[in-house]
């Protein structure tokens, strides 16, 4: 299944959606929108960086042994799927219920996700529940959290069923090509799934609306005519029952583009802090961020479905009497496509990283230029670190393989240093922003 969804998620679960904070962060106040407030004048002060409490180093020692767990049974549950024969067996079990090579693709791909899901469902509980309660940082029911975890499931059944037949049946008619046909149908995939996700998938899981506060929307559109931005929407989504965190992002594609604030977002920030998150989300927008993500990930697939390719064979030329297949296209290979994908995903994570993290600071340095107010910014990066249990200083391996934004350290260190307009400097962005 691993194969079947990384298309997707890469766009829609990381890369479709380009984030301006990290997604965890607890309420700090109970104010409202409306007692949002502004500095007439900007604190040009520098923001020290603090030291990470025991609590947030617990949070973040304890994620990274997650990590590697997790990491290592993406690797073992295809492993065990594919050496042990099920595969071949769940293929003839498949045959002999669907007569037809799409019947019998649907019994196995059906077949195939449940019994995933189910043996996955106790480490996605943990990790998505149990840990993130037991750290504060949720405010989800177990019913919304089942819910939801059920509303993924017939979204990946739905959509596989619709739509993943079809490398297999590119593998059938071009054994030496498919690679190359099925990394170029990935791109308008791409697009049509960051094109529907914002309007007919997210709003399954929580409620979406115009930005409700109209005197903040005034001063957000505002910022955005001077940032050459016509016709932008803002939207409001109730992430407040499921997280104490907060988040702001940019999604979809074309008419769906669109800039989403958490209502902990509204409800936490002050107005500086709020529209220097909305001036770096329009920096992803003018600076077509999504559009280069697209094509970013549209050549790691080519590289990944090649090299997969290049391997594949070889595996099963070895072990094709265990594996109880002798050829890629058949619907049973796909633990194996699955293993080669997620290897080659992990192999390949440190570029991908390092790719957001470029994008993520363009946004800071424009957001920057967009405001002028550099305190803002680094304090509500340190709101981040503190109620986030933050380390604002990981470690190279995290930094590598797992953080997509740069460290909360080095981007108040940032916004401390970053002002070339106070010396009359040129700015990096000025052709983009209008006096």
């Amino acid at each position: 299944m691993k194969f079947f969804l990384l298309l997707a998620a890469l766009v829609c679960m990381n890369f479709s959606v380009v984030r301006a904070v990290e997604p965890t962060l607890r309420t700090q106040t109970n104010s409202s929108p409306s007692s949002l407030h502004t500095n007439t004048i900007h604190d040009s002060s520098p923001v020290a960086v603090p030291e990470p409490s025991e609590k947030a180093m617990s949070f973040y020692r304890s994620g990274n042994v997650l990590w590697c767990i997790r990491t290592a049974w993406s690797f073992l549950l295809p492993a065990l799927i594919l050496f042990t024969g099920f595969s071949a067996r769940l293929r003839s079990w498949a045959q002999q219920r669907g007569h037809k090579w799409y019947l019998t693709f649907a019994f196995y791909y059906t077949a195939f996700t449940l019994l995933c899901f189910l043996i996955n469902l106790p480490l996605d509980y943990y990790s998505g529940f149990v840990r993130l309660h037991h750290y504060g940082l949720s405010n989800q029911t177990f019913s919304k959290w089942f819910g939801d975890a059920f509303k993924h499931l017939a979204i990946f059944l739905v959509s596989g069923l619709a739509i993943w037949w079809i490398p297999f049946l590119l593998i059938r008619k071009s054994p030496y090509r498919w690679w190359f046909y099925t990394g170029l149908l990935a791109v308008p995939f791409l697009c049509l799934t960051m094109l529907i996700w914002p309007v007919s998938i997210a709003p399954l899981f929580n409620k979406f609306q115009p930005l409700q506060d109209k005197v903040i929307e005034s001063k957000i559109l505002a910022l955005a005519g001077r940032a050459g931005i016509e016709g932008g929407r803002v939207y409001e989504v109730n992430k407040s029952v499921d997280t104490k965190t907060l988040n702001a992002y940019v999604t979809g594609f074309a008419g769906s583009k669109r800039i989403v604030l958490w209502d902990n977002t509204l409800r936490t920030l002050n107005e500086d802090e709020l529209l220097f998150v909305m001036a770096h989300e329009m920096g992803h927008y003018v600076l077509k961020h999504i559009v280069k993500s697209i094509a970013f990930k549209s050549a790691m697939i080519f590289l990944l479905l090649y090299a997969a390719y290049r391997l594949s064979g070889r595996v099963i030329a070895r072990f094709k009497e265990r594996l109880g297949f002798n050829t890629l296209s058949d619907i049973a290979a796909l633990p194996l496509i699955s293993l080669l994908v997620q290897l080659f995903s992990v192999v390949g994570d440190p570029m991908q990283m390092a790719f957001s993290r470029h994008q993520e600071h363009e946004a800071d340095r424009f957001g920057l230029e967009l405001t002028h107010n550099n305190h803002a910014a680094a304090t509500g990066f340190l709101k981040i670190q503190q109620h986030n249990l933050g380390n604002p200083r990981p470690g190279e391996l995290f930094i590598l393989w797992r953080s997509s934004h740069p460290s909360i350290g080095e981007r108040i260190d940032f916004c401390n240093h970053y002002h070339p307009w106070e010396t009359g400097e040129p700015l990096y962005f000025e052709q983009y922003i209008k006096p």
